[in-house]
């Protein structure tokens, strides 16, 4: 199993912008999902934006228009650009691969980076 590994964390201000990556050399993005889910203290594991094989994307829609997921194959690498973050953001971001079905259920996925985390200020 391909190991994943995230990165880029930090704390911002609210407003401001973080890029997250997930490297995971061999994952197989031409075959496989990969998602980012997040976890804040208190609350379940919800996905964020999911990217499939064909390049389509998902986004929560308490994301849409300010997260955006993208993959550089030849770098094996899934980035996370968040943009205009708010406080409710805050939370341990996860990357998560080797989905059986590629949607927002947690359970699905066999394959879990280790987290970073994003704290956004106000």
């Amino acid at each position: 199993q391909v190991q994943l590994v995230e990165s880029g964390g930090g704390s911002v201000q609210a407003g401001g912008s973080l890029k997250l990556s997930c490297a995971g050399p061999g994952y197989s993005y031409s075959r496989k999902c990969l998602a980012w889910f997040r976890q804040a203290p208190g609350k379940e594991r919800e996905a964020v934006a999911i990217i499939w094989p064909n390049g389509s994307t998902y986004y929560a829609p308490s994301v849409t228009g300010r997260f955006t997921i993208s993959r550089v194959i030849a770098a094996s690498t899934v980035y996370l650009l968040m943009n205009a973050l708010e406080p409710e953001d805050t939370a341990i971001y996860y990357c998560a691969g080797d989905s059986t079905a590629c949607g927002t259920w947690d359970g699905s996925y066999n394959n879990w980076g280790q987290g970073t985390q994003v704290t956004v200020s106000s």
